[in-house]
């Protein structure tokens, strides 16, 4: 079956998946560049299961989503007692990837006083934990990522050049979508299929014409929207046909669709009841977050709501979490 990994390994991906092969045997930190959604994290695990660190733990941590009086604690871990709150001691993600890769997606949001504490860690190889005066050594294969132009924010000085150069020994550059054409319809399909069996509905083919629209859209949010477009796609046809044009906005469902999905979904400027938009808001957050709803990746964390609210709120409108995790 195609998996999100090869699809286009022989068309827009090849000459990434080419430098993958490179740098994969190698202990060389990896600097990922992409836009948001092109699937930096897909390299990033290719590369992890390609390594010697294989057999130890993949962890990943989205740089943004740490508030900043939390950044040392999530690294490097803390002591007990460290500060208000710490009542027990806790690794941080350098030791809980110990043995294995360290993801630092979005490495670009960190401040620069926790670049330099970073930057310590990458020379010398160990961290101490907030509230502790002891080293603890670790072996950690890094790779970062980012949706930022790190050479320009070198340049303005919001990214510390030292750093820079120690993360970029091997820089690998995702191309977006919309540069990748002959990729479409592989995603388009294998999208599809992925979304028929999560949604119970019968399998429809990807013609031509879906193709052609497909090729057309300029996809902002590359393959993550690509993702989101199928689902809906599949969910307004159910199973009798795929609904591409009506998952794109350009205008309404074909009769195939049944009135309930018709109803459901608005056209452009038109208002809809407050629930519905509540309800489309937060599956949008779960397809983000691939259903999680706690944690610093999670859909609450995302909304800016306490996840015991945006539970009882899923409730009362009838959104299943599980619906959006991936088999």
């Amino acid at each position: 079956m195609v998996t999100e990994r090869i699809v286009g390994s022989t068309t827009g991906l090849a000459s990434v998946l080419e430098r993958v092969g490179m740098v994969s045997r190698s202990n060389a930190p990896v600097l990922l560049f992409g836009e948001t959604g092109t699937g930096k994290e897909v390299v990033a695990r290719l590369i992890h299961q390609e390594s010697s660190f294989r057999l130890g733990p993949f962890r990943r941590v989205n740089c943004g989503a740490i508030p900043p009086e939390l950044i040392d604690s999530e690294l490097f871990g803390h002591e007990k007692g460290a500060f208000t709150g710490a009542l027990t001691q806790r690794q941080g993600w350098f030791e809980q990837a110990d043995g294995g890769t360290l993801f630092l997606d979005e490495v670009g949001e960190l401040s620069l006083p926790a670049q330099v504490r970073l930057l310590r860690v990458v020379q010398d190889g160990e961290v101490v934990r907030v509230g502790g005066d002891r080293p603890v050594r670790v072996k950690v294969r890094l790779i970062a990522a980012t949706h930022r132009d790190l050479p320009e924010m070198v340049e303005a000085h919001a990214f510390r050049d030292d750093l820079y150069y120690r993360l970029a020994v091997f820089p690998v550059v995702i191309p977006p979508l919309r540069d990748r054409p002959d990729d479409i319809r592989e995603f388009a399909e294998y999208f599809a299929r992925r979304a028929s069996d999560r949604f119970g509905v019968r399998p429809v083919p990807v013609t031509d014409e879906h193709e052609r629209l497909l090729r057309e859209y300029r996809w902002p949010g590359n393959v993550r929207e690509m993702s989101a477009v199928m689902d809906r796609a599949v969910l307004l046809g159910q199973g009798r046909s795929l609904e591409i044009a009506a998952a794109l906005g350009r205008g309404g469902p074909s009769r195939s669709v049944s009135p309930e999905v018709a109803a459901a979904l608005a056209p452009a400027g038109r208002i809809v009841p407050l629930d519905e938009a509540i309800r489309r808001h937060i599956e949008a957050a779960l397809a983000e977050t691939r259903g999680r709803i706690e944690g610093p990746d999670g859909a609450a964390r995302l909304l800016k709501v306490n996840p015991h609210t945006l539970r009882a709120r899923m409730r009362k409108l009838g959104i299943a979490w599980s619906t959006y995790r991936e088999r």
